[in-house]
């Protein structure tokens, strides 16, 4: 079945209100309610749901919640928790491997650093190490949050030891093989668009 980045960029955000509303004991929702807390078009969210789930919002009564959440963890594979690595023991690998939200997802297992300092307790390891940990745990999915300058050394190490999916944090494009899936994630572009956005607002508003 073929689906689009966009669409699967946007079942997390879906995923995301239907737990909310579960906790809030919601039984049934309605495409336009989910479309109106994302500020999408309620015809794009049906046909992302129909995508993923036999689960056929009924009219004046919506999709069931549970049954809904379930269909798109099935899909996503989230059942299934992923062992993760990091490369790059940094603020931003440390901010990451702290960061709660990812814990019913993925496990970051473990961080690597060429900074030996860093190496002193038993998550963060010296990145000679990498090729024994990573192939022993079979991981197939590593974090970059190296400088821009160390990135493709790194992801050339991670595709060497059977990483298949790289989240990259780095400014930097990466060459992998076809069988390698990149997410880049430019931090300091999406704040240039960012700035630039309130920038034009600005200048909207001034007219």
């Amino acid at each position: 079945m073929e689906i689009s980045i966009a669409t699967l960029e946007r079942l997390p955000k879906y995923l995301r209100i239907l737990k909310k509303h579960k906790e809030e004991k919601t039984v049934n929702i309605s495409s336009t309610a989910i479309a109106n807390e994302l500020y999408l078009n309620s015809i794009q969210v049906r046909k992302d749901l129909a995508i993923v789930s036999k689960n056929d919002g009924r009219p004046g009564i919506g999709f069931d919640v549970e049954e809904l959440i379930k269909d798109i963890e099935e899909f996503l594979d989230l059942n299934n928790k992923k062992d993760v690595i990091i490369v790059g023991a940094g603020r931003l690998g440390q901010a990451l491997m702290n960061y709660k939200e990812f814990e019913n997802d993925i496990s970051i297992v473990m961080a690597f650093d060429k900074d030996k300092s860093k190496c002193n307790n038993k998550t963060i390891f010296h990145i000679a190490e990498m090729e024994n940990l990573v192939k022993k745990l079979n991981i197939h999915i590593g974090i970059i949050t190296v400088p821009k300058e160390e990135a493709q050394n790194v992801c050339d190490m991670m595709v060497k030891n059977n990483i298949k999916i790289i989240w990259n944090f780095a400014p930097i494009n990466l060459k992998v093989p076809e069988d390698v899936v990149v997410r880049n994630e430019d931090l300091s572009a999406s704040l240039s668009v960012l700035l630039k956005g309130i920038e034009l607002n600005k200048g909207c508003k001034g007219d």
